[in-house]
């Protein structure tokens, strides 16, 4: 990573290696803002993972490199199917059910605030913000 005094930001993701987010999910951590709460990372996914409910404090961005997802249960269940080459713009306060991967899958992935994970009754588990994600990148183990 690497910036420059006119404060432009340059990546050269595939020199960034894949760690583990959880079972079944890696990701790069390719930036965080403290001054805006945002974060960007590159998500690779196994088929038959999925992210768990949560709400969006703050607006998100994605954009699908490979494969598909399927966001609120996918188009079937009035939610999104996004396939390779799709974007998408999540509000501000949107709530998911489980977004699923029903095949390997990799996108990128612009939030502009935290995560709110929830449990089944609607209730907060953690939120993810900015640093939250940088501990994690921090702490997490390289893919075996």
């Amino acid at each position: 990573m690497s910036s420059t005094e006119n404060g432009d930001f340059h990546v050269a993701s595939n020199d960034v290696p894949w760690k583990v987010l959880r079972d079944g999910y890696h990701f790069k951590l390719l930036r965080t803002c403290p001054v805006t709460g945002t974060w960007v990372a590159l998500f690779r996914a196994v088929a038959g993972s999925s992210v768990p409910p949560h709400k969006h404090i703050g607006a998100a961005e994605y954009f699908v490199l490979k494969g598909r997802i399927e966001i609120r249960g996918g188009v079937e269940n009035s939610g999104v199917t996004a396939h390779a080459g799709d974007y998408g713009y999540e509000p501000n306060g949107i709530i998911h059910e489980k977004t699923c991967s029903p095949e390997p899958c990799e996108y990128l992935f612009i939030n502009h605030g935290p995560l709110q994970y929830l449990d089944d009754d609607g209730g907060t588990l953690f939120v993810l913000d900015w640093m939250g994600i940088q501990e994690k990148w921090d702490a997490a183990p390289l893919v075996g």
